[in-house]
């Protein structure tokens, strides 16, 4: 074998799931078809669930050195607040795609990350053995090939890996185009508000830096193809039409297209291939949802293709992999349709966002609109009925032999952790079994109540057992510790206990 995973993409979703597969000792080579970084900024910020998640690897700092906090979102333009006791990291971080995906490759340097440019994937062979994945450079006519345990392909919406492995793409057409870019607008008035709907559209300009704007423009019923170029051109005639003017634009970075097409892959696995990220997903880019989404497919996915490639965990936890991730790609999806509609032009939707703007005042309408963005409400199925189960961990402050800890500094190794709040015996001797795998980690609660957005406070548990992605995958509150259901869930989600 070449590698135990080869990736399909040095994106963000790419690179964090090849820095969860290096964190677990996995062997990973990432190809990627362009010759080099385009320099080109894209997504612009982070959300609170995916803040966590980089703060569980210990690395979050990089990132909100280079960003800044807004203390509000948006739902289709209408402003979403946001609640400090749900999250040690509520707010969201404007930060563009372009220096997250410098600083997660650099992560993935230091952890042996190996990265081959200008190799695009041409081909696939499964058997039962591994894959094999064909290379087309840029030098070479013969194909080159990369033999691995995995493929997984997070290589954007038109995934090469997705159509190779017959996967269905499903979904809804482009009703609308926008346009995107970073210019210079020396004319743009100093009280412009950020986000401005027009009889004919809507255009946007938000500052990532001083003289700089990205500026957005959308038009409806206003279709091209795919394939044709994008110039500044375009942008400037769009946002005239739009606007009235140019507000003197000039000076472009980077332009690009976008369109309100929504697309799901029908499964997110085809035997040795999977998908993350745009490759099994698109959506209108409504809320900055999908870069975070395709970070978070990344971390579920991790650590269970890294137990599986040592294995310790059958292969039929990949099957998990969509089982949780799929419900949460149409969850977006149909939230972003719902932005998209909101947001064109025309007094019946102006009517619409009225009465919606009026409901989110709210504290209930809020809350559900704020955790369609943060995604802090998550919930994958599991058996058990503590409500913890199957949720994020809240990051909680502990205090054990060794000092005071938050949560999620126990999960910056990316392994198991059973956190034993109450010293119980019945914990202790069932983490023998799964000791080469999962961390066992006595310490004491802070607090009596731990907050868990969508339902409140709830009593701190006395045992629970967090997976490598900071889900709890068991709990148990007041009373004896029931460890046949403890010994299940390890089973279930790290593999049979050792030998003797």
């Amino acid at each position: 074998m070449d590698a135990d995973v080869v990736i399909a993409g040095a994106g963000p979703t790419g690179l964090m799931l090849a820095c969860e597969l290096r964190l677990a000792g996995v062997d990973v080579v990432v190809v990627e078809r362009l010759a080099e970084r385009t320099g080109e900024s894209r997504a612009g910020g982070i959300h609170s669930r995916t803040l966590e998640v980089l703060d569980q690897r210990g690395v979050l700092d990089r990132f909100l050195a280079e960003g800044e906090l807004q203390p509000v979102g948006h739902f289709s333009g209408l402003y979403v607040d946001f609640d400090e006791s749900e999250s040690r990291h509520p707010y969201p971080l404007m930060i563009l795609q372009s220096a997250i995906e410098r600083l997660l490759e650099e992560w993935a340097t230091e952890l042996g990350v190996r990265v081959r440019w200008s190799s695009e994937v041409s081909g696939i062979r499964q058997d039962e053995s591994g894959v094999t994945v064909e290379l087309g450079t840029a030098e070479t006519t013969t194909p080159a090939t990369l033999r691995a345990r995995y493929l997984v392909g997070c290589d954007g919406g038109r995934s090469t890996v997705r159509k190779l492995s017959g996967i269905d793409f499903p979904g809804t057409e482009a009703t609308m185009t926008a346009l995107i870019g970073d210019v210079e607008l020396p004319d743009l008035p100093e009280d412009y508000v950020w986000v401005r709907r027009c009889p004919t559209g809507d255009y946007s300009a938000i500052a990532f830096e001083p003289g700089w704007y990205r500026v957005i423009t959308s038009e409806y019923d206003r279709v091209p193809d795919r394939d044709e170029p994008v110039t500044f051109e375009q942008l400037r005639e769009s946002l005239v039409r739009v606007a009235g003017t140019d507000f003197g634009m000039r000076n472009p970075r980077w332009i690009s297209r976008f369109t309100d097409a929504t697309r799901q892959a029908a499964r997110y696995r085809a035997g040795r291939v999977l998908l993350a990220g745009d490759a099994a997903h698109i959506h209108f880019p409504a809320g900055g949802q999908g870069l975070n989404m395709g970070v978070q497919d990344a971390v579920n996915l991790g650590w269970k293709l890294a137990s599986v490639v040592r294995g310790q965990a059958p292969e039929s936890l990949l099957d998990s992999y969509h089982a949780e991730r799929h419900p949460v790609g149409e969850r977006v999806l149909h939230n972003t349709r719902a932005q998209s509609a909101l947001v064109r032009p025309g007094a019946q939707t102006d009517a619409l966002r009225d009465v919606f703007g009026s409901l989110m005042v709210f504290d209930d309408v809020n809350r559900y609109l704020r955790h369609l963005l943060n995604a802090l409400d998550i919930r994958y199925p599991v058996d058990g009925d503590h409500p913890l189960e199957g949720r994020r961990v809240p990051d909680a402050d502990l205090n054990t032999s060794e000092g005071p800890v938050y949560v999620y500094e126990l999960l910056h190794a990316a392994r198991p952790v059973l956190l034993d709040l109450r010293g119980s015996a019945e914990v202790a001797a069932a983490a023998k079994g799964w000791a080469d795998r999962v961390d066992l980690v006595e310490a004491r609660s802070e607090d009596d109540h731990w907050p868990v957005p969508a339902i409140g406070e709830i009593p701190a548990p006395t045992a629970l057992l967090i997976r490598p992605d900071g889900h709890v995958a068991w709990a148990t509150a007041d009373g004896a510790p029931d460890a046949s259901a403890l010994r299940t869930a390890l089973t279930t989600w790290f593999g049979p206990a050792l030998q003797g």
